[in-house]
């Protein structure tokens, strides 16, 4: 809730940081929050607290197609060179929305030398363009980065919130279930919405359209 309201801010008081960190554990949202922040800032009627999800815009970065949003999984581009053609792409102005939006995933995983070339991009940052970084271990990730971020730490779901969102799930799915299985299953997640989705598919798969706590436990194994 911190971490939405300090977005939320940002966008509404227009002090828009340059460089964001979004740290926690694995499926905790860091990577979703970050894309629904860039839909956010580039909304056609954004900057935004309420984007639109119709737009051009919305509807791109949501299929991950947006020109003027660039994601880049920092585990399988470790190098400075795959670094260098962000420098050069942070040159420019955005194509068509307000802001050029750079989000690396897992940024502790770049080389010493790709965050040695993207300090150089954080210390002189080009006007209307915004980095959003997420990671597992932000503790890897180098002073001289963190520095220049502003560093948001996501908390671990709760079991309340992660049972509530697998009955939405299962309900949109049109999956019968019981309240007690979800939170059985919320509570094997230990924090991880993403966890949660996963073990709510397995049930799934192996009971069909049912989710009880008898075809949890089977299904689980427990």
């Amino acid at each position: 809730a911190s971490t939405v309201s300090t977005l939320k801010n940002a966008i509404t008081q227009a002090r828009l940081h340059h460089a964001y960190l979004f740290s926690g554990t694995r499926g905790v949202g860091k990577t979703t929050l970050a894309r629904l922040f860039a839909r956010a800032l580039n909304c056609a009627q954004g900057p935004t607290v309420d984007p639109c999800g119709k737009c051009d815009a919305c509807r791109e970065i949501a299929a991950g197609s947006c020109m003027d949003v660039i994601e880049i999984d920092g585990a399988s581009n470790r190098k400075v060179e795959d670094v260098d053609p962000l420098r050069e792409a942070a040159r420019y102005a955005p194509a068509r929305d307000h802001h050029k939006i750079f989000l690396i995933d897992e940024v502790h995983m770049l080389s010493e030398t790709a965050f040695n070339a993207l300090l150089k991009i954080l210390e002189e940052p080009p006007p209307r363009v915004i980095f959003l970084f997420a990671t597992t271990e932000p503790e890897e990730v180098p002073d001289t980065i963190m520095s220049r971020c502003l560093h948001l730490a996501c908390r671990r779901v709760s079991r309340h919130e992660i049972g509530e969102a697998l009955a939405r799930t299962a309900a949109a799915e049109k999956i019968e279930g019981t309240r007690e299985a979800f939170d059985l299953i919320a509570g094997l997640a230990a924090g991880s919405m993403r966890d949660g989705l996963s073990l709510l598919d397995q049930v799934i798969a192996y009971s069909g359209a049912e989710v009880s706590p008898e075809t949890v436990r089977a299904a689980l194994g427990l």
